[in-house]
């Protein structure tokens, strides 16, 4: 089994769903006892916000490129970010390493696709909707036909995250303006949407989207352990 390195902390809410659903799947798969080989390199989330606010990415880079590196001197064989926003500097960090990094896109892209999917909504933080690194990808490299919400609604859900599930507050109300937001992008022609922040799986699952989801924490993380396992004889299937 390989050692996944996470780099976690943004927030320890997604950080923790990253590591429960990576040892439960492990578990299921290899039986008895086993767990998961895992280093989290946990970010202080505060530092990081100050950074995302100011526009000051570059800095953002370099803390996240030497938390790669403290995972890979550890030795983590594989590193994800685990956060969908902060792959805006997916680049720089796997220049930082020799190991792989897993992208977050790149897992749930090939779901989107697998399932016969191409027009999709994007639902995220403002920076993961609006900049390109994120849906840019989706578009150039699989081909797929991204909507995003109209910019109050995108507001809206960016405060969500930040103001109340970053802080493990989840709230009916803020529940039904998801779903609102998730009708709209259904009436727009979406066939789907991609909880593209790794804390809207806090808020809503498939019960509450009258859209197919796809949960970018639960892929990337079940897209971690596919690597880790990668030839070992499984209980439950073979990777």
């Amino acid at each position: 089994m390989k050692t996944i390195g996470l780099i976690g902390g943004m927030s320890y809410e997604s950080s923790i769903l990253y590591y429960r659903i990576i040892n439960e799947k492990v578990n299921s798969m290899l039986g008895k006892s086993h767990s998961a080989k895992i280093l989290m390199y946990s970010m202080d989330f505060q530092e990081i916000r100050e950074l995302q606010e100011k526009g000051q990415w570059n800095d953002a880079a370099e803390m996240m490129a030497n938390a790669a590196r403290f995972l890979e001197l550890g030795g983590a064989e594989v590193i994800l970010i685990c956060t969908n926003t902060m792959h805006r500097m997916a680049a720089e960090v796997q220049s930082a390493v020799k190991v792989p990094l897993l992208h977050i896109a790149d897992g749930t892209a090939k779901a989107i696709q697998a399932a016969g999917v191409k027009k999709v909504a994007l639902l995220g933080t403002a920076y993961t909707m609006e900049h390109d690194f994120y849906k840019g990808r989706l578009i150039d490299d699989f081909g797929l036909n991204v909507l995003i919400p109209e910019e109050h609604d995108r507001k809206a859900i960016h405060e969500i995250i930040f103001e109340e599930l970053c802080q493990g507050i989840v709230k009916p109300a803020s529940r039904a303006v998801y779903q609102n937001v998730i009708r709209k992008m259904e009436a727009a022609g979406a066939e789907a949407v991609i909880l593209g922040c790794t804390e809207i799986g806090l808020l809503i699952s498939e019960k509450d989207s009258p859209l197919p989801i796809f949960d970018t924490t639960i892929i990337h993380a079940e897209a971690a352990v596919a690597f880790a396992l990668k030839g070992i004889q499984t209980s439950a299937m073979n990777i």
